[in-house]
């Protein structure tokens, strides 16, 4: 699917989506520039100090996942073997989590015209060739008028929206680089996932591979 630009893309100027075709599901793409990009990079190395980059695994089954995952802010999404849910500290090692760097923060004020700060942010890294994410949808949190925000970093991918159901009809679209993607209303619970990862798309990361970071309200703002 090619997406058409919009004529400005400077952060400093009103930021405009392009048209994803799912009304809700906003793309602005090359977001963040490689300069604050690297910057971020930096913060990220220094939170995987505190908050290692573990494989999770599925519930029951056990599996292990394609990816390796990690969290920062107040509160983390962790996969256990009863289900899916929220920690307030990481379960592998019992440290809190480490904070959302303030150009998260300053992203999620941008884009996610909510009331209320995230408390997560989600870190997924996608490291080996068959790193993926299966189509689902974000649905544990209580603050669900709230968007999610995610952010791409490094290699591109090849990402798919679905509808509300998982086998309905589905489009896929590249995220690059830089691009800050916002699913809300009236797309909040659309199903979506990674098809696969482009080797070599970025130098952002030397060894290469996806990050993407998640931008999430959990609980509802008193």
């Amino acid at each position: 699917m090619t997406l058409s630009k919009p004529e400005e893309e400077s952060r400093n100027s009103v930021a405009r989506p392009v048209d994803t075709g799912f009304a809700g599901v906003d793309l602005y793409p090359g977001y963040l520039d490689d300069v604050a990009q690297r910057a971020l990079m930096g913060e990220l190395s220094a939170a995987f100090e505190t908050a290692p980059p573990y494989r999770p695994h599925m519930p029951r089954t056990g599996k292990p996942w394609s990816i390796h995952q990690t969290n920062m802010g107040k509160l983390g999404w962790v996969s256990r073997p009863d289900g899916y849910g929220y920690a307030e500290a990481n379960e592998v090692n019992g440290a809190p989590w480490p904070a959302i760097p303030a150009a998260l923060l300053a992203l999620w004020d941008e884009l996610a015209a909510y009331r209320a700060p995230p408390e997560c942010c989600l870190v997924n890294i996608y490291d080996t060739a068959k790193s993926r994410m299966g189509l689902h949808r974000d649905e544990d949190e209580a603050a669900l008028d709230a968007p999610v925000l995610s952010l791409s970093l490094g290699d591109a991918c090849v990402f798919r929206v679905g509808g509300f159901a998982r086998g309905d009809k589905s489009k896929s679209f590249r995220l690059a680089s830089g691009d800050a993607l916002v699913i809300g209303a009236p797309s909040r619970l659309r199903y979506h996932g990674v098809d696969r990862v482009i080797a070599g798309s970025s130098r952002l990361i030397p060894e290469g591979g996806r990050i993407n970071l998640t931008l999430r309200r959990v609980t509802k703002p008193g």
